[in-house]
């Protein structure tokens, strides 16, 4: 196991100094969970922008904080990796939760959440015959979940990267599986609508961006697991996305894949922008197998919708072969339902 990065005893002291003023270290207690923009932290704060962003840019420029851009906003939120992040984070244990500053720091916090989550439900009434619609043809998530567990076992998961998180539901599922989780999606409606429902669900270890299934935002950083949740079918080039993601897989890191087996329903390629109308099983193994993955369980769940005929999901596990699990280690036998 990789030793815990460090600082040299020059760069703490930097890093506390950065830390030692009043408004840096409020940003520091907003951030620690929560990735929020300039505006946002200026309500919080109730600071104007500009002194907003002089601390924001000190804070970041000695690694307490991590920025990224997302269209014309930027977000910042305390580096998850970073050994500045850490111990800004660790700050954390020393401070009265109950001060007064804190306490009204949360208070406004909790209003930018809620602010997001009516923008959030807003986007989906909008858009509420589409979700319904294709969200009735999925299968349960209860089912999705129990299936997970199955063919993950009930470790612990380091790192988890979601392509195509949407709503970013199958980290609120894994969220307590997980240390830290990446969702990423092309839509920045969708990445909205996630941090939203994230937020409410108090998620704290997840962080979200936009990003490309074939250009991922990994900067070098590799995961123990990678999930596709029914993303493939929107894909011109599935092979493609399946070896992108397998390039962001640690030494014995596991890949999901989790889509629809082939079907009839046309109307979710003339309506739906489904390009594909499913993945036989064998296709999704050829995938596996030509990013370099040993296919570890294969699982297949019908829907109950009346209205598909009964659609099935397909659950595909492949796993990294630089460090297969022990021989003892028994994946169960996985039939189809």
């Amino acid at each position: 196991m990789a030793s815990a990065p460090t600082l040299d005893f020059e760069r703490i002291v930097d890093v506390l100094k950065a830390l030692a003023e009043p408004t840096r270290l409020r940003l520091a207690m907003v951030l620690k969970s929560c990735d929020l923009t300039v505006s946002e932290l200026t309500t919080i704060l109730g600071q104007s922008q500009p002194r907003i962003s002089r601390h924001l840019k000190l804070m970041s420029e000695c690694g307490v904080l991590e920025r990224y851009q997302e269209g014309a906003f930027a977000y910042f939120r305390v580096a998850d990796r970073h050994p500045a992040g850490i111990l800004a984070r660790s700050l954390e244990t020393g401070i009265e939760v109950d001060d007064a500053i804190i306490r009204k720091d949360r208070e406004r916090l909790e209003e930018v959440r809620a602010d997001r989550a009516r923008r959030a439900a807003d986007y989906f009434a909008r858009n509420a015959e589409h979700w319904d619609k294709i969200r009735a043809l999925h299968v349960p998530d209860a089912e999705i979940a129990a299936a997970l567990d199955r063919v993950l076992g009930k470790q612990r998961i380091g790192t988890m990267l979601d392509i195509g998180t949407g709503t970013g539901r199958m980290m609120e599922m894994l969220a307590n599986r997980c240390e830290r989780m990446l969702g990423v999606d092309t839509s920045r409606e969708m990445i909205s609508a996630a941090r939203a429902k994230l937020d409410d669900a108090k998620v704290k270890n997840a962080q979200l961006r936009v990003g490309d299934a074939y250009n991922l935002p990994a900067n070098g950083e590799t995961y123990d697991l990678v999930v596709l949740h029914q993303v493939l079918h929107y894909l011109d080039e599935p092979m493609r996305a399946v070896r992108e993601a397998s390039s962001v897989l640690a030494p014995g890191g596991r890949l999901v894949i989790v889509d629809f087996a082939p079907h009839e329903m046309e109307f979710l390629r003339t309506e739906h922008a489904h390009l594909r109308l499913g993945f036989p099983e064998d296709s999704l193994k050829s995938f596996l197998d030509e990013a370099g993955l040993e296919t570890r369980a294969v699982e297949h769940l019908r829907s109950g919708a009346a209205e598909t005929g009964g659609l099935t999901v397909t659950i595909c596990i492949g796993q990294d072969r630089r460090m297969l699990l022990a021989p003892d280690e028994v994946y169960p036998s996985m039939a189809v339902a």
